[in-house]
């Protein structure tokens, strides 16, 4: 059996930014071109991602696609700078910042940062997407890219401002 290579230092950082509430395992063979090796989500064999897998682009803001050994899974960049897990559990009412790209709502969590933790909102299952922020990756560009595929996933709510929401602020009168 052949030995798997070492796992940089901000690879094994990455997957640690997505053990919490994922199960992320860790990455391995991230160098040399080989097999990235991640723990499925937890609704990995939802259907729904299926559809999105099939639709994923060979390559996102120039870093090739990389074969992965969990279902459900992708990864870009030798080595992998960019990480998707499709199958995590929707994310409900919080308070990390969401924007809309091209049509898909993204919960960001920088409390790791340079790796960035995106998670699709709104959609059943959701997406995650890791980036590592000290790459020449283009968030934009790779949400950009990715929004045909998370699109078939389908949409049960979107991102709000809190001045979209009536939070019963009037008294009422006797």
């Amino acid at each position: 059996m052949r030995p798997r290579p070492a796992v940089p230092r901000r690879l094994r950082a990455l997957a640690a930014v997505a053990v919490g509430a994922a199960g992320l395992a860790g990455l391995t063979g991230c160098t040399g071109g080989g097999t990235v090796s991640l723990s499925p989500a937890p609704q990995a064999n939802d259907p729904a991602c299926a559809d999105v897998i099939v639709r994923l682009p060979d390559q996102l803001d120039d870093q090739p696609k990389r074969d992965t050994d969990s279902q459900s899974t992708a990864a870009w960049g030798n080595p992998a700078t960019v990480l998707l897990r499709c199958g995590i559990p929707p994310l409900g009412p919080n308070t990390l910042p969401c924007t809309t790209i091209d049509g898909v709502d993204w919960v960001a969590d920088d409390s790791q940062a340079p790796l960035y933790r995106f998670i699709s909102y709104g959609r059943a299952p959701s997406v995650e997407v890791i980036i590592d922020g000290d790459t020449n990756v283009a968030s934009s560009t790779v949400f950009q890219q990715l929004a045909q595929a998370v699109s078939t996933l389908p949409k049960q709510s979107q991102c709000t401002d809190a001045t979209d929401l009536d939070l019963g602020g009037s008294t009422p009168a006797p």
